[in-house]
């Protein structure tokens, strides 16, 4: 690493900050280290700051990133990323209707999946392929109704919930990542289907508890190897959704499984399937485990950057989804409690929140919708901002506490 310390006038795009001249905690940010790229970030450090360290090698200067080849190697650029500008063609609002009514349709899909297997019949490619199209469009007219829909609603089983969620994340980000429409489908298809094989996996080890024995960590890491031959023999299924869903336990540096492949080897929607399974699993309830916090899981999967996963695409996982995802439940700092509803694009730290407890936890109706990026006031000296995320699933929070 080569640290230069600067001043914050001296701030450039792209350059990676790893030091601060005050102890984080101090500070909003959620990360001891992250790349400049948003003009919240710095509006952030000029109120808090005088001077940073940078790490040189690891900023993107301008020049530095043309260079950059369009490979998926260690410091280079994943391979079918674009940068675009994205619109929203509809508001949350006016989508959320056709994002659950999508939803129904894939949630459909995949149980008719698990009851075709369980009576040994052919899964129906066609009609999962049909709800993941319908969740694709959805998601390219506003990316937050269905992720809103999905983290609000009540869970119908465990891999229901985790199918439905990684698939819905794996095509928010390939849209974010400026992917083609058939990459984005593609890659709606790797999440919903890759934990196929656990449908065969006993479920006395699926509901343990306690810490697996080495021969039911074999039984479950088989898993992988029997959803893909699954996917092999579905008549009609595209060969390369059981080539990626192989992948989804790879990691960026070879210590994945089943067979210790690294980055280079793995390709773009391959290494995003590993991080979005992880996200997803961290903030669902486990047998063994309570959900976590989604700002948590962020936290956890930016510490493994550069190591378990593509240290680029974890930084554009945190830019898509925001810091505080969609669905995410909010302490607010006057104790009131809310659910992001919407991301600001440009201001990834200050969504859109719709307010539904107050601070003693009693419903408010109607509920009182704040755009954090306006800086709405509690008071003449205090404006509104978010204390804390709380762990999904345990706040009591709903569906039913949204009416838009």
């Amino acid at each position: 690493m080569i640290s230069k310390k600067i001043s914050v006038d001296e701030l450039k795009f792209g350059m990676y900050v790893t030091q601060l001249d005050r102890p984080w905690t101090e500070t909003p940010f959620l990360f001891q280290g992250f790349l400049l790229r948003e003009p919240e970030q710095l509006e952030t450090l000029r109120k808090f700051c005088k001077d940073v360290y940078i790490d040189v090698e690891r900023s993107e200067l301008p020049d530095a990133t043309k260079r950059a080849a369009l490979t998926i190697k260690a410091a280079g650029t994943p391979a079918g990323i674009r940068r675009v500008e994205h619109v929203e063609r509809v508001t949350v609002e006016v989508e959320l209707p056709r994002a659950a009514a999508s939803y129904e349709t894939s949630q459909a899909a995949w149980e008719s999946v698990v009851a075709s297997l369980s009576r040994g019949s052919e899964v129906d490619a066609a009609a999962v392929q049909g709800a993941v199209k319908d969740m694709s469009a959805s998601i390219m007219r506003n990316p937050d109704a269905l992720v809103l829909f999905s983290a609000l609603k009540e869970r119908g089983g465990y891999f229901l919930g985790r199918a439905m969620n990684t698939s819905i994340y794996m095509i928010m980000f390939a849209r974010f990542l400026g992917m083609t429409p058939e990459d984005i489908e593609r890659a709606g298809m790797v999440g919903l289907l890759q934990d196929i094989g656990m449908l065969e996996v006993p479920d006395d080890v699926l509901s343990k508890t306690g810490p697996l024995s080495p021969e039911e960590q074999k039984l479950v890491r088989l898993h992988v190897e029997r959803g893909v031959a699954i996917l092999h023999k579905t008549a009609g299924m595209p060969p390369e959704v059981a080539e990626l869903v192989m992948l989804h336990h790879e990691r960026h540096d070879g210590s994945g499984y089943p067979r210790g492949l690294g980055s280079a080897e793995l390709g773009t929607i391959g290494a995003c399937a590993g991080i979005i399974d992880t996200f997803s699993a961290m903030t669902s309830k486990r047998p063994y485990a309570e959900a976590m916090a989604p700002s948590n899981a962020l936290g956890m999967l930016h510490k493994w950057r550069d190591k378990v996963f593509h240290p680029l695409l974890i930084e554009e996982f945190i830019r898509c989804i925001g810091v505080f995802p969609v669905g995410s439940v909010v302490e607010l700092n006057n104790g009131e409690v809310g659910i992001v509803i919407s991301q600001n694009v440009a201001k990834r730290l200050q969504p859109r929140v719709m307010v539904v407890r107050d601070d003693k936890g009693n419903p408010i109706r109607p509920q009182k919708l704040i755009d954090l990026s306006r800086s709405p006031k509690i008071s003449e000296e205090e404006i509104y901002r978010i204390r804390r995320t709380l762990e999904y699933g345990r706040s009591g929070v709903g569906l039913k506490d949204i009416m838009l």
